[in-house]
């Protein structure tokens, strides 16, 4: 994204319900409650669902993944995510 350029210009590029698996690690940055900085919230490749849409900054789209398995939500950025296709 260059500086002159907001992510909120355009509408997200996830879906509420959307599945989507993480791109890298995801590690707590002090954003999220009662775990430490730094620790691991989600593993590279985790597989989740887009529970709710929000915004940073006015700049970008903060996505609520919620990963099953683990029993979390967690706010992830759209360059943290790509879309899982679903077999049909």
């Amino acid at each position: 994204m260059q500086l002159d350029e907001l992510e909120l210009d355009l509408p997200p590029v996830f879906e509420i319900g959307s599945k989507v698996k993480t791109r890298k690690l995801i590690r707590n940055d002090g954003t999220y409650p009662g775990k430490d900085i730094g620790e691991t919230l989600a593993k590279k490749g985790e597989i989740g669902y887009i529970v709710s849409i929000g915004t940073f900054l006015q700049t970008s789209y903060i996505y609520a993944v919620h990963f099953i398995e683990k029993g979390v939500i967690v706010g992830c950025r759209k360059k943290e995510l790509e879309s899982v296709e679903e077999a049909k």
